[in-house]
């Protein structure tokens, strides 16, 4: 049986950098990785299915938004493979809603959001006049399900009507009413932060939702500003959705409240910022490798 210590499934062209990333840094240390793609997923299931092939972990990047992987990591499910984010635990913490609740729960702080549900189940909306002063103009309509890149999400919304049309093109799901949350400055930079639970490790940089320019984050900054407790919410964030690897967003508002936006980003775009100005910075992403090199270590010695 041919094994290996890592495999890695992905669809998106654009993880192609990120994979071949992993692939350099985790061989240097001896591991071994294995590439699922479109192309040969249905006789990497075949081989997993008959015993010939076995990978002791595996990195899942495709499974919830391509069905054709689903076989392979329900049979690794089976079979105690430790992956990094399964496939159900995706299906709970990508629900917006469900996150809404759950986070409020666990004394996160949220925006004030009205959860609508889908127009398929019903047709007529009614949002009172005191809710919507709550949420104030403009707000923002936010699908719960579906999923990436700001997909039917409107982000200056400022009539009931447009709620009503937004709610139509993705008429299966839930949405989100939400409200907008403005951060303050810190030295020139809006303070809004992308913060990643990578393998065990939390780790937040700068991130402007306006340019969707990322910067580092550093030890002075962190002090300076006082932002520990971006991470203690990230650490939160992960016992709540039980997910390996996945980003959140947070706000620090001009009242000193952090506030977590975007609730749960389970397929994070890891684009270098060396190849793409929007991209992650590439010290952040050696840094998410490097976890993920040290969790696949620690697997590999617990199943001795």
């Amino acid at each position: 049986m041919l094994t290996f210590d890592l495999g890695i499934a992905y669809v998106w062209e654009f993880d192609e950098e990120f994979v071949s990333l992993i692939e350099k840094k985790l061989q240097l240390t001896g591991l071994t990785t294995f590439r699922v793609t479109q192309k040969n997923v249905f006789e990497v299931t075949e081989k997993i299915k008959n015993r010939q092939l076995l990978f002791r972990t595996f990195l899942d990047r495709a499974s919830d938004v391509e069905d054709d992987f689903l076989p392979l990591a329900r049979i690794l499910a089976r079979r105690k493979v430790k992956i990094f984010n399964p496939y159900k635990k995706i299906l709970h913490a990508i629900d917006k809603a469900t996150m809404h609740l759950e986070f409020i729960t666990a004394g996160l702080t949220v925006p004030y959001s009205i959860i609508i549900p889908p127009h398929s189940q019903a047709k007529e909306l009614f949002v009172s006049v005191d809710d919507l002063e709550i949420l104030g103009r403009p707000f923002i309509i936010k699908p719960c399900n579906t999923t990436g890149g700001g997909i039917g999400v409107v982000k200056g919304a400022e009539s009931l009507k447009e709620v009503l049309t937004a709610r139509q093109k993705h008429s299966d799901d839930k949405y989100l009413i939400q409200e907008k949350v403005y951060p303050k400055m810190l030295d020139g930079k809006r303070a809004w932060f992308r913060c990643y639970w990578a393998f065990n490790l939390p780790v937040c940089v700068w991130w402007d939702d306006e340019t969707h320019i990322y910067n580092l984050l550093t030890d002075i900054e962190i002090e300076t500003f006082g932002l520990k407790k971006l991470f203690q919410l990230t650490r939160t964030i992960r016992r709540i959705t039980e997910l390996d690897f996945f980003s959140t967003e947070i706000v620090l508002t001009e009242k000193n409240k952090f506030i977590v936006i975007d609730y749960v980003n389970d397929q994070c775009d890891m684009r270098l910022k060396s190849l793409h100005p929007d991209g992650v910075p590439d010290e952040i992403v050696s840094v998410i490798i490097n976890s993920l090199k040290l969790s696949i270590l620690r697997e590999k010695r617990i199943n001795r």
